[in-house]
C-alpha cells in the first residue's frame, strides 16, 4: 500500500515542478541578459567614434574580448581601472587582431600597440611605457583609419 501511495501524482507535486521550471527559466534569461547586453559607453578618439563594452571589474577585464567571435567596426572594449598603473594586456583566446590604446587618468593616450595578433603566445603581455588608467581594445586598423596617435585625448563618460 505504501509503494502505491508513493507512485500517485499529487497536485502539490505539479505545483513544485512548475515552480522549479519557472525558476530555471528565469535563471537562464538573467544569465543570457547579463552575458549578451553588456554596458557600453561611447568613446571619441581621433576622427573615430566607438561604442565600446565597458569592463570595470577585475573579472570583466580578465575576460576582455577573449572568446568573442567578432566585433563591429566601431566596437570594442574599454577597460577602466581605479588607478594609473602599468596594466598589461594579453591576447589569450582572441579570434581577431586588435589595436590596443592606453590612456592616463586625463584620458590622454600614453601608448599604442597596433595590430596585436590573435592567439599571440600567452607569454606575450603588452604593457604601456608609462602608467595608464584606461585601455581601449579596438579592431585592428582603427588607429590608422581614425588617425589616432600618442598625445591625443579621448572623450567618454563612465557611470561608475
Amino acid at each position: 500500500m505504501d509503494k502505491l501511495r508513493l507512485m500517485i501524482w499529487r497536485p502539490s507535486t505539479t505545483i513544485i515542478l512548475i515552480i522549479g521550471l519557472v525558476l530555471i527559466l528565469v535563471g537562464l534569461v538573467v544569465s543570457f541578459t547579463l552575458t549578451t547586453f553588456k554596458p557600453t559607453t561611447q568613446v571619441r578618439i581621433g576622427s573615430g567614434v566607438y561604442s565600446l563594452w565597458l569592463a570595470d571589474s577585475e573579472t570583466a577585464r580578465i575576460q576582455g574580448l577573449s572568446g568573442v567571435e567578432k566585433i563591429h567596426l566601431n566596437g570594442g572594449l574599454l577597460m577602466a581601472y581605479d588607478t594609473n598603473d602599468m596594466h598589461g594586456i594579453w591576447m589569450k583566446d582572441m579570434n581577431f587582431p586588435l589595436d590596443l590604446i592606453w590612456l592616463d587618468s586625463n584620458k590622454e593616450i600614453v601608448y599604442i600597440v597596433k595590430n596585436a595578433p590573435p592567439e599571440d603566445p600567452a607569454t606575450t603581455v603588452y604593457v604601456p611605457k608609462s602608467a595608464a588608467r584606461y585601455v581601449l581594445e579596438l579592431p585592428a586598423g582603427s588607429v590608422k583609419k581614425a588617425g589616432i596617435k600618442t598625445g591625443d585625448t579621448a572623450t567618454f563618460k563612465l557611470d561608475v
